[in-house]
């Protein structure tokens, strides 16, 4: 299944479920968890029906012998769950009656009855009762949407579903929908920093479990085995802890998540344990009490958030209650990513005394602000925090890495932004260059090129299938006026057709002459798709994408052109020439000639777009990073040594005073720029004193009027 069929059942599946709000009276939180109870009933018959001929063939093999097991063991060790009989979707979808919520129910209890203690009471089962008594034909409707989810699908495909839906219903919830989940770019951004291949991944305000979903598509996307690590999550709100775990299930991932409030609760015994962790915790808690976490190394190894003077029992803000639990629950080589509001970076009294010993400490690694509107819930401003207890023993060790990401984002929709995975790369790929990993970032161009040149394979085909399309046209065109020059017509279609000069336009018309992009551009030494992973090569390569990107521009817009003057040519034969009763209209394949026009020009200019794309993407990286390696880029990144930091901002941690404001104002120089701006504010100034002299005249000569 590639992407746009993917996409496509999930946005069937999703209108399916949301068809309960609009006519079963239900809101998301009645029916996000048992929704995807069904997605993973479909998961667990298509994942059992893959392993069900093996389980059978053990079963029978050691049935009557020393080694002989129960089949539900076998199927427990074989792919992680026994299926009874009545939770196989068939049998559900089959039932006839209003009694599919007991089924489910039963289905649900008889998944969880050979399942370990941790995965009890996981699946929703007394919800459907509630969805049946709003609307009986509800959930026949819901099972016979999901079973249109491929026999075929993959685990990989369920968890892209059920990633889906959490997003959805997360929208669907406005602010309680942020409590449980967290964008995938921003997830995915911080796993590609931290690099969790191995290992112990801690998560204490985990949600519906999406830092490990990313985790594992990491895993798998580099070839490591998601045998290698283990989850830890909590999560305070019983609900949201079934999502997780029905997400750990889906996913394949071995882990734990413990329904617990992390302030007072530590069912882990976490400090100093784990290799990750990874969070998106709430925001400004003001409700701690200082009793809770005192006596906690967790929360006061660096300092207590406390009102200075002030000797009531309560924290002033859990802020850095979070940041110090991510920072002791790293081990000696851990690493950490998570996200605080921005106020965070530069917060005052205790909070900067606790700021201060965790960067004196050395572990804070790299500081990245994020762009509003990242959030589907909230549009509060937030930064990406990283520590990295290993950056003690190497040489950026008095260092921090700034990286001001404000700019840098796809818009989804008037209110949500994202980071493309291209965008994820680039900004993962500044932080590579920073720990001097130079060979990733000439591996991840390598991507880029190979990626650029499939897509310039698809153009030429696209182009000549346009041209011919073009040719076809005209010719076609010709052929019907010669054909019917002698027809009969009213005189007001006579005129109609010479007033627009359409026979003339028709006969004389001549392809839009292509441009040439007169840029002189060095032999290339070796074939793209076989470029060396050496900076100058690939610089080299990037030079000849680029021209063939403007080249393609100006072919473009010579294709359009032909194409748009055909089409209004079509548009005055439709009009003129009664061509729904024109049999040589039809005979020349002239009757869907537009359509077929527009078609052939999307796919050119599709073509050329992805081209573009790529090309795009190699030219944000080398021309910031032209040596292959890490620089400061005003604007975008700072590194920045302990001096600049410590002495010079007193321990902010807030990327915009370190990286500066990049001018794009015509490629002028920063002196340029002041001087510029100095001439427009005198012009200002001019304007607003002509300004007032007008209003003070219009004033006086009203006064004489009424005067």
């Amino acid at each position: 299944m590639n992407h746009n069929q993917l996409k496509e059942l999930e946005d069937k599946l999703w209108d399916s479920a949301n068809a309960m709000r609009a006519h079963g009276g239900l809101k998301a939180s009645d029916y996000a968890v048992p929704v995807l109870g069904l997605i993973f009933l479909k998961f667990a018959e298509n994942k059992y029906s893959q392993h069900e001929a093996k389980i059978l063939e053990t079963y029978q093999k050691e049935k009557g012998t020393r080694m002989e097991r129960t089949i539900q063991e076998i199927a427990l060790a074989t792919c992680g769950f026994y299926l009874p009989d009545n939770a196989r979707y068939d049998y559900l979808l089959e039932l006839e009656g209003n009694k599919r919520a007991e089924a489910l129910r039963d289905a649900m209890k008889g998944i969880e009855k050979y399942q370990d203690a941790k995965f009890q009471d996981v699946l929703p089962t007394e919800a459907y009762f509630d969805i049946e008594k709003k609307k009986d034909d509800i959930l026949p409707e819901l099972l016979k949407s999901f079973s249109n989810i491929p026999k075929e699908a993959s685990g990989d495909i369920f968890g892209k579903i059920y990633e889906y839906f959490l997003g959805k219903f997360a929208m669907s919830e406005g602010q309680k929908g942020g409590e449980f989940f967290t964008p995938t770019s921003v997830v995915r951004f911080i796993v590609e920093v931290i690099e969790p291949y191995k290992g112990k991944i801690y998560d204490p305000a985990c949600g519906s479990g999406g830092m490990f979903v990313q985790s594992a598509d990491f895993i798998a996307h580099e070839g490591h085995d998601l045998n290698d690590i283990y989850v830890y999550g909590q999560e305070y709100m019983g609900e949201t802890v079934r999502l997780a775990k029905m997400n750990l299930l889906v996913h394949n991932l071995r882990g734990e998540i413990t329904e617990a409030n992390s302030y007072d609760s530590d069912p882990y015994d976490g400090l100093g344990k784990f290799d990750f962790v990874m969070a998106n915790p709430p925001f400004n808690v003001k409700s701690v009490k200082e009793s809770t976490v005192k006596n906690d190394e967790r929360f006061y190894k660096y300092g207590l958030p406390k009102n200075k003077g002030k000797k009531d029992d309560k924290i002033s803000d859990a802020n850095y209650l979070w940041i110090s639990l991510f920072a002791t629950s790293l081990n000696k080589n851990g690493r950490a990513g998570f996200v605080m509001p921005n106020s965070a970076s530069d917060a005052r009294s205790s909070e900067y005394d606790i700021r201060k010993n965790i960067v004196n400490s050395g572990i804070v690694d790299c500081m990245v602000s994020m762009p509003t509107n990242m959030f589907l819930t909230v549009s509060l401003p937030a930064t990406i925090w990283f520590f990295d207890k290993q950056k003690v023993h190497a040489n950026r060790k008095d260092k921090i890495l700034f990286i001001d990401a404000r700019n840098v984002y796809n818009q989804i929709d008037r209110a949500h932004r994202e980071w493309t995975p291209e965008q994820q790369q680039n900004l993962a790929a500044i932080v590579r260059l920073y720990r001097g990993e130079t060979n990733r970032y000439l591996e991840l161009i390598d991507t880029y090129i190979k990626a650029a040149d499939q897509a310039e394979n698809k153009i030429a085909p696209a182009k000549e299938t346009l041209e011919l399309q073009i040719e076809k046209v005209v010719k076609s065109l010709k052929k019907h006026i010669e054909e019917t020059k002698d027809s009969k017509r009213t005189p007001a279609k006579v005129k109609a057709l010479k007033e627009t000069h359409f026979f003339n336009l028709v006969q004389g018309f001549k392809r839009t002459e292509i441009k040439t992009n007169k840029t002189v551009l060095n032999n290339l030494t070796h074939p793209i798709e076989n470029t060396p992973l050496d900076n100058e090569a690939q610089l080299q390569v990037a030079e000849h994408l680029q021209w063939n990107i403007t080249q393609h521009k100006l072919d473009a817009e010579a294709l359009k052109q032909d194409v748009n003057t055909l089409l209004e040519l079509y548009k005055i034969a439709d009009k003129n020439l009664k061509l729904k009763t024109d049999k040589v209209w039809s005979n020349y394949d002239l009757v869907k000639a537009d359509k077929n026009l527009e078609e052939s020009l999307q796919l050119y200019l599709e073509a050329t777009e992805e081209a573009a794309y790529w090309t795009t993407n190699i030219n944000w990286l080398q021309s910031r990073f032209p040596e292959a390696k890490y620089e400061d880029v005003v604007g975008l990144c700072k590194m920045a040594d302990k001096t600049e930091y410590t002495d010079e901002q007193d321990y902010s941690l807030n990327a915009g005073r370190y990286v500066g404001v990049q001018l794009e104002m015509d490629n002028l120089s920063e002196q340029e720029y002041y001087n510029k701006i100095n001439l427009l504010n005198k012009d200002f100034k001019k304007l607003s004193n002509i300004s007032n002299e007008l209003e003070n005249l219009i004033s006086n000569h009203i006064k004489d009027l009424i005067v």
